[in-house]
């Protein structure tokens, strides 16, 4: 494993790329996970720089470092890319955990994690974790072991937790709502759906 430089980054600074990038928005936002939400993540807007993403995940493998993995996992799809430019830093291999049509994540080439190594999960924003909960289970059945989380952003507050030291590089706390307990104030803003070019 390659050396790795010491944190560089503090969560100021992370958030500072965020605001910059114009990918901290405000508005009324349907999640991923169908709750509501007055903050989102594009994360677009970062990570289609590459001196941002080089900049984000050479801290990440810094912090993980110390975790030890012998291979670093992501989820299709913006966690692939983590998980190769962590990796890189690491000097290790990078692995992806596709979805099924099942809805379970998969390895297109199985050996890609062995039995008994350490893995270290890396994704962008952790809202609820399942993205993050499927690559766990990706671990186990591979019977490896997890040593370490990685986030660019934890907007759960603290909330969602996993066995292994974790590491966000902007931990912020962010409201959600499910959809049928969404607040007076925000449905009567118009919904924006991530990932679309208008309201609906």
């Amino acid at each position: 494993m390659s050396d790795t430089p010491p944190n560089i980054l503090t969560e100021a600074d992370v958030l500072h790329l965020f605001e910059e990038s114009g990918a901290l928005l405000s508005g009324h936002f349907v999640l991923t996970s169908g709750r509501h939400s007055d903050r989102y993540f594009e994360k677009f807007q970062v990570l289609n720089q590459p001196r941002h993403v080089e900049a984000l995940c050479r801290e990440l493998a810094a912090r993980l470092a110390d975790t030890k993995p012998d291979v670093v996992l992501g989820p299709t799809t913006l966690g692939v890319l983590l998980a190769y430019e962590v990796a890189k830093h690491l000097g290790l291999p990078a692995a992806y955990g596709e979805k099924g049509a099942d809805g379970r994540r998969f390895l297109r080439r199985a050996e890609q994690i062995a039995p008994g190594q350490r893995v270290a999960v890396v994704d962008d924003v952790l809202t609820t974790g399942g993205s993050i909960q499927e690559c766990l289970d990706l671990v186990q059945v591979q019977g490896a072991t997890l040593c370490g989380v990685g986030l660019l952003v934890d907007r759960s507050g603290g909330r969602v937790t996993f066995d292994a030291p974790t590491a966000a590089l902007l931990p912020m706390a962010v409201t959600s709502y499910p959809p049928d307990a969404v607040p007076d104030w925000l449905a009567a803003i118009p919904i924006t759906r991530p990932g679309s070019t208008g309201k609906k």
